[in-house]
């Protein structure tokens, strides 16, 4: 409870902490925010087009199990999903900041808690 407690404190920002995470641990901290994630909800979003008229997919590809390049500055993009890359959410602070940015480009706005779980539960699921 405590754990949990804590992750939700960090998620909020309220409490600044560099640890090590595991993909999972960041999974649940974005569902104490939000509700349970949808793996479904997560891929759909993942692909969908949204407010700049990108999707994650525009610079990750689909699957995103292998090496892509972003498409306005071609710098090369390890793969997204942790099951291929290991050093995928690993890091509260490195994931919230490319969620923060990531998002900004996609959607013109932050994602939700909700959004990144999903997101998250189903890159979990890619190999």
């Amino acid at each position: 409870m405590i754990k949990k407690a804590f992750l939700v404190l960090v998620m909020m920002g309220l409490v600044k902490a560099t640890f090590s995470a595991t993909p999972q641990a960041l999974l649940m901290g974005y569902e104490a925010l939000s509700s349970k994630a949808s793996s479904a909800r997560g891929e759909q979003f993942f692909n969908a087009k949204h407010g700049k008229e990108w999707s994650c997919a525009s610079c990750h590809e689909n699957p995103p199990n292998h090496d892509t390049k972003h498409i306005v500055t071609g710098k090369v993009i390890k793969p997204l999903s942790p099951n291929t890359n290991p050093e995928r959410f690993v890091d509260q602070a490195k994931a919230d900041k490319w969620f923060k940015r990531n998002c900004n480009d996609v959607l013109a706005r932050e994602c939700t808690a909700q959004e990144k779980a999903d997101v998250l539960a189903w890159l979990m699921t890619v190999k």
